[in-house]
This record gives C-alpha cells, sequence and structure tokens, in this order.
C-alpha cells in the first residue's frame, strides 16, 4: 500500500511540473508578443512625427 501511495504522489508531482512548464511557455510567448505590438506602435508613432 505505500508503494502505490508513492507512485500516486510522483504522478502528481510530475503532472504538476509539467503543467505548469507548458503553461510558462505560454506566458512568455504572450508577453512577447505584446512587447512586440507597442514596439510596432512605437515605430509608427515616430514615423507620422518625423519631420523631414
Amino acid at each position: 500500500m505505500k508503494q502505490k501511495s508513492l507512485v500516486l504522489t510522483v504522478l502528481l508531482g510530475l503532472s504538476l511540473v509539467l503543467g505548469g512548464g507548458l503553461s510558462a511557455c505560454n506566458t512568455v510567448k504572450g508577453a512577447g508578443q505584446d512587447i512586440k505590438s507597442a514596439g510596432k506602435g512605437i515605430e509608427n508613432k515616430a514615423e507620422e512625427e518625423k519631420k523631414y
């Protein structure tokens, strides 16, 4: 019975680690897209305000 409990604990731990890792990838990807979008906005505004 103790061995079954250990196996379940290990499986639960692995699923939490893998799930957390996958959600972190999505978060970093989303942050990168937000930063890219903000940079594009700044670039477009600079082009509009160019005086030469």
